[in-house]
């Protein structure tokens, strides 16, 4: 059998609202491989980004567990599930959500700062070489494009060299052209680092570029092969 590096077992998430519960996710089964690339697709709020959350341990399911490399995430309390993202994960967002008061260089190098590297200033320098943005260390968010912020975020997200790497609709801010090129990246960025990809999209051509597809529609996880809902 081969090695589980993701074990998500029967996730259901429910909150409260004005009508009485509401559940988000229902019985979401399913495992992930070392270096495996998966896209979540769905409609808009099939439950997708939650169940992203989820796998990351910034949201909390209502039953059911998921375990990351021999780990019950919610057998751990809050800062230990922390400690193991700064070891274990990457992240990539549609917003960017880079420091404005830090400069490129600063944004890559904060992950291995506080991971205690000593070498976080060279690591972060030759990472943001490699996408393209070595003349741009010195300068801030507010002064790159789009594309050099998203940039900017997958050198931050690859620096640590992640076991695993989320990213949530990572070009939904960009326009057609850049985002194919951001995606390419991301792509041969995660072929290098051997990195388990898991990817939210409700772009079928982007999906189509992972190994694998898991169709989430209304907060259930489709059978393999269904065609479910886009937008």
């Amino acid at each position: 059998m081969s090695e589980v590096l993701i074990d998500v077992q029967r996730i259901s998430k429910q909150v409260a609202d004005a009508t009485g519960t509401l559940t988000i996710l229902h019985d979401i089964e399913f495992q992930l491989r070392p270096r495996e690339s998966v896209a979540i697709v769905g409609a808009s709020g099939s439950g997708k980004s939650t169940l992203l959350s989820i796998l990351a341990g910034l949201d909390v399911p209502t039953s059911g567990t998921v375990v990351v490399a021999g780990t019950d995430l919610f057998k751990l309390d809050e800062d230990a599930r922390a400690a193991l993202r700064a070891q274990q994960m990457g992240f990539v967002f549609q917003s960017f959500q880079l420091l404005g008061n830090l400069t490129a260089l600063e944004n890559v190098m904060l992950p291995l700062e506080l991971m205690g590297r000593s070498d976080a200033r060279a690591a972060a320098t030759e990472i943001l070489k490699r996408v393209g943005l070595g003349e741009r260390l010195s300068h801030y968010p507010k002064v790159l494009s789009g594309g050099e912020q998203q940039r900017v975020a997958l050198a931050r997200a690859f620096v640590v060299r992640p076991a695993l790497l989320l990213a949530d609709e990572p070009t939904g801010s960009l326009d057609f052209a850049t985002g194919e090129r951001v995606m390419a990246l991301m792509f041969d960025l995660n072929r290098e680092a051997g990195t388990t990809l898991v990817l939210v999209t409700h772009d079928r051509g982007i999906a189509a570029r992972c190994e694998r597809q898991l169709v989430i529609e209304a907060g259930r996880l489709l059978p393999p092969g269904t065609v479910g809902l886009a937008g």
